[in-house]
């Protein structure tokens, strides 16, 4: 999966400060689905509050992210998650 056409800047921060998250907060352990749906939803929030913009950018950012894969580290979704921000496809 790779992300869209065309990631907003915002997309493209958020993607960068939820790899960093994951990075600093014990990588070595396994990433879950759920950790990528809450943290998307607190970053967009983080950044625009509880709109409908923070809502929109939610979406973008969980369409560029892909899902997480059994047995993956957070770390290496970090790893990902930047490699996708630099317009890398990982399809």
């Amino acid at each position: 999966m790779s992300a869209p056409a065309a990631v907003s800047d915002d997309t493209l921060l958020l993607l960068g400060q939820l790899a960093d998250t994951l990075d600093a907060q014990r990588p070595n352990a396994e990433m879950h689905e759920e950790i990528r749906l809450a943290r998307a939803l607190v970053l967009a929030e983080q950044l625009h509050g509880p709109t409908e913009k923070a809502f929109d950018v939610e979406k973008d950012l969980l369409a560029a992210a892909p899902h997480v894969r059994p047995g993956q580290t957070r770390g290496e979704y970090a790893a990902l998650l930047r490699l996708i921000a630099q317009g890398v496809s990982t399809g």
